[in-house]
């Protein structure tokens, strides 16, 4: 997410249901939106062809297997049941467009769609009149249930932090660039035994070193230092989060994207500390949890090093943060999913028990965390009411997933 791995710092979910077409569920609605976003990231230039990739007439899904299609999927309530406002949707609308380009030209690994199911939509979006966005989303699309659709939502943020680019003062704690070293490959499925980050010591492939050893100094006098943090809780959550932005002593700000990791799996200190009873009532959010951490600093480095993965960056001239398929990111609209249960690039339907955020997203980004069926993580831009919604977002309810019309058809044929 921008990138990045996940804000899910207290819980997990896992949701399981039978494979096959399942019998469609009511009608359900929300009752609130989130507020309104009032700064959109700038959307592709709306004469680009969708048709110069040799790839983007692919017409088959993906086969079902652990997959969304493997696990289900039934008929939804109709669009125009959902509470969806006009500014919703006109948002919502501007992300979809964002997303086009990227959408129509990969693999989606849910077996819902095919990169042709979205030419239609995304070629209608480029000129289709915002002020009537909800009927966008009627016209070309379909609801579907994945599972039987209970969703579980955390929330993210663009964090911001302060640092140097030179290291002085408080500023002692590095922010690395991606070390000539790490070694990556792409994972064929079911292939265990191999490394997906790595690095090769005599031939023979290893591990690539841990939080505790690159914070105990395995890359220091690398030149890998792209910038000094003053802070070291501050800085694992700028991990955490992927991404953010640096404010510099005078007053600049530099962006940072998330450029790799050192192939660890993500581990919630949130999680081993609820478990240790470390928490107390009210501290489990993302800034009780780092309020604790600066009150036990000896404590707060053995914790935080639990948490094995660690993530290397690069700096980044953009307008606006960037998510996993390359394409910006917009407050309040972005939702990070698992791409094995949610074609990304799709609008997303959540009601859930925080109200604010029920209502219109779009998949534009994945995390770390974020895996299985109706797992998401909300996006709420930057600052300091951004971290507050994200860190105490940890909410459950129902998950809705907007397909092309043609992509629902031939679910509906395969029953």
């Amino acid at each position: 997410m921008l990138g990045r791995s996940a804000t899910a710092l207290l819980l997990a979910l896992s949701v399981t249901a039978c494979a096959g077409i399942i019998p469609a569920s009511p009608d359900r609605a929300s009752n609130t939106n989130p507020p309104v976003q009032t700064t959109l990231p700038p959307a592709p230039p709306q004469d680009y062809e969708y048709d110069r990739n040799p790839n983007w007439n692919l017409q088959e899904p993906v086969a079902s297997g652990d997959n969304a299609r493997g696990s289900g999927v039934r008929s939804g309530p109709d669009i125009e049941s959902l509470n969806i406002t006009a500014s919703a949707a006109s948002r919502a609308m501007h992300a979809f467009h964002i997303s086009c380009p990227a959408v129509i030209n990969r693999e989606d690994r849910s077996g819902l769609t095919a990169p042709h199911d979205w030419v239609e939509a995304c070629r209608a979006v480029a000129n289709w009149n915002s002020d009537n966005a909800r009927a966008f989303f009627t016209e070309h699309f379909t609801v579907v249930e994945v599972g039987d659709g209970q969703a579980f939502a955390t929330g993210y943020y663009e964090p911001e932090i302060a640092a140097s680019r030179e290291r002085r003062g408080p500023y002692q704690y590095p922010i690395y660039a991606v070390p000539d070293d790490l070694e990556t490959r792409s994972m064929p499925r079911n292939a265990s035994d191999l490394l997906p980050v790595f690095r090769t010591i005599d031939g023979r492939e290893r591990p690539y070193f841990d939080r505790a050893e690159i914070e105990n100094g395995a890359l220091a006098g690398r030149g890998l230092e792209i910038a000094w943090a003053s802070d070291p809780v501050s800085l694992f959550f700028f991990h955490v989060q992927g991404g953010g932005l640096l404010r510099l002593p005078d007053g600049s700000m530099m962006r940072l994207a998330y450029a790799q990791n050192n192939g660890f799996t993500y581990t919630s200190i949130g999680g081993l500390m609820r478990e240790r009873g470390l928490l107390q009532p009210g501290q489990t959010t993302s800034q009780g949890i780092q309020q604790w951490l600066r009150d036990n600093p000896e404590e707060a480095r053995t914790i935080m090093q639990e948490n094995q993965r660690y993530i290397f960056y690069a700096e980044v001239d953009r307008p606006a943060a960037t998510g996993s398929l390359g394409r910006y990111v917009t407050a309040r609209v972005t939702v990070a999913a698992d791409p094995a249960y949610v074609p990304l690039g799709a609008p997303i339907y959540l009601d859930v028990a925080h109200d604010i955020a029920d209502g219109l997203w779009v998949a534009q980004d994945t995390g770390g965390a974020i895996r299985g069926s109706n797992r998401f993580d909300t996006f709420w831009g930057a600052g300091e009411e951004a971290h507050r919604i994200a860190g105490g977002m940890a909410s459950r309810g129902q998950a809705y997933i907007l397909i092309p019309n043609v992509a629902a058809a031939r679910l509906r044929a395969a029953r």
